[in-house]
């Protein structure tokens, strides 16, 4: 398929051999001093346990044989209740790249994969400031980030 400008961009499962290109990929997206309150750190335990953990949930976005684009998620299931939940936990798009549609064919194909996997919910978290992130989940159908609020205090160290 085509992103906006024409270029031919592929929306695929992720592959062992996409780990280390999103790991990358992730190290200039994700950095303490752009995001200072993250809970999680982005680090390759992380990228490699959710791949290894659910698979089926990580996508990839090719240009030219290299991953410009990720969704790293998982599917949640709550012990007596009958509802699953799409937990969108890394997503993200090469800077060079923003606004050209790919984020939007992403998520699309993040929101069938969990769709045909029987999740009920989707779920994803952003920092209050991060307006691009809100602004782009908004536009996916995400409710008012308002509904949900978590507080973070930051220790000593950095």
């Amino acid at each position: 398929m085509v992103n906006r400008t024409g270029e031919p961009v592929t929306i695929r499962p992720m592959r062992i051999e996409h780990l280390a290109p999103v790991f990358q990929l992730g190290e200039r997206l994700f950095t303490l001093s752009e995001s200072p309150s993250l809970y999680r750190t982005w680090d390759e335990f992380e990228v490699i346990d959710l791949y290894r953990n659910d698979p089926g949930s990580c996508l990839v976005a090719e240009k030219d044989g290299r991953v410009v684009g990720f969704v790293l998620a998982t599917v949640i299931d709550k012990r007596n209740s009958p509802r699953r939940y799409g937990y969108l936990v890394w997503f993200g798009v090469a800077e060079s790249l923003r606004g050209k549609g790919i984020g939007r064919r992403l998520f699309a194909a993040f929101r069938r994969t969990m769709e045909e996997g029987g999740a009920r919910m989707l779920l994803v978290d952003t920092e209050a400031r991060n307006v691009d992130a809100l602004r782009f989940f908004e536009k996916c159908g995400f409710s008012s980030p308002q509904d949900h609020v978590y507080l973070t205090l930051q220790l000593a160290g950095d």
